[in-house]
């Protein structure tokens, strides 16, 4: 009977020793051991994305000639437009840079863009991190911005050899400066607690009493500059509720996030040109 009883605990025995092995293990063997253990996981990761977009691209292939003609045609109207918005861009960056020049003024940050593919999102942190398909190998820096057409996705938590780790905008690990549009006084973003199912929300603080944002009248959350972590201007969200801080000074509220937060398949990797 107890070497019964030991058949049936000898399970937990074991876990109970790894656990205390685990605990006992000094700080810098726990750092290698989740490193490499995160480096030997970056290549299955990386593997499993080609392989998706590769049966999306035979699926892509059942289509008819109608359709690619039909899509060809939507393509090249979309590509025309953009080729006429890089145009103004350019101008726009030549004017600013006279101006600058005429005015003695510092030069904003430049970044190199670097376009990277999502390979992994965990349904359990569905708001909190994503896994792109860049890392070392492309020069991708801890830290750097990583935006989208809609505005800011988050930012870079961890580098590996071939991917990085994501904390996006919808995470409560995520601080920004901001401002709401056209008012220059800065304020405070941090993502919310948001269940994967869930329309994405963020919390805004340290917002002017003067300022007033609701559901039918929303206020466009933009990004500051402050900090030299993300460009001005970049949209994060907007304010849809806002209500008295317990001190009376400012107001916090609301943000609600872009819903194609939730779908992303392509990012944009904001690399510094100058890390200082």
């Amino acid at each position: 009977m107890p070497s019964k009883r030991f058949d049936q605990a000898k399970p937990f025995i074991t876990l109970g020793i790894v656990v205390l092995a685990w605990m006992l293990l000094p700080v810098v063997v726990k750092s290698f051991l989740r490193v490499g253990f995160a480096e030997l996981q970056s290549p299955i990761q990386a593997t499993a994305s080609h392989a998706r977009d590769l049966q999306e691209y035979w699926a892509e292939r059942t289509h008819s000639k109608n359709d690619l003609i039909t899509a060809g045609r939507e393509l090249g109207h979309v590509y025309a437009g953009y080729e006429f918005q890089a145009q103004q861009t350019e101008a726009l960056h030549t004017e600013i840079a006279r101006l600058e020049q005429l005015l003695r003024l510092p030069s904003n940050p430049h970044y190199r863009f670097e376009p990277a593919r999502v390979a992994l999102r965990d349904f359990s942190g569905w708001w909190q991190q994503l896994v792109i398909r860049k890392g070392a190998n492309f020069g991708i820096p801890v830290g750097a911005p990583v935006v989208y057409s809609g505005g800011v996705v988050g930012r870079v938590r961890e580098v590996h050899a071939y991917t990085a780790d994501v904390d996006l905008v919808t995470s409560p690990r995520t601080r920004l400066a901001a401002t709401i549009e056209n008012d220059s006084r800065p304020v405070s973003y941090q993502g919310g607690d948001n269940p994967p199912l869930a329309p994405a929300r963020g919390i805004v603080e340290f917002v002017p009493p003067d300022i007033f944002a609701s559901a039918k009248d929303p206020k466009r959350l933009v990004t500051s500059g402050l900090g030299g972590l993300f460009p001005p201007g970049l949209t994060i969200g907007y304010v849809i509720r806002l209500e008295a801080s317990t001190d009376g000074l400012f107001k916090s509220g609301e943000v609600s996030l872009d819903p194609r937060l939730s779908e992303l398949t392509e990012v944009t990797v904001l690399v510094p040109l100058n890390p200082e």
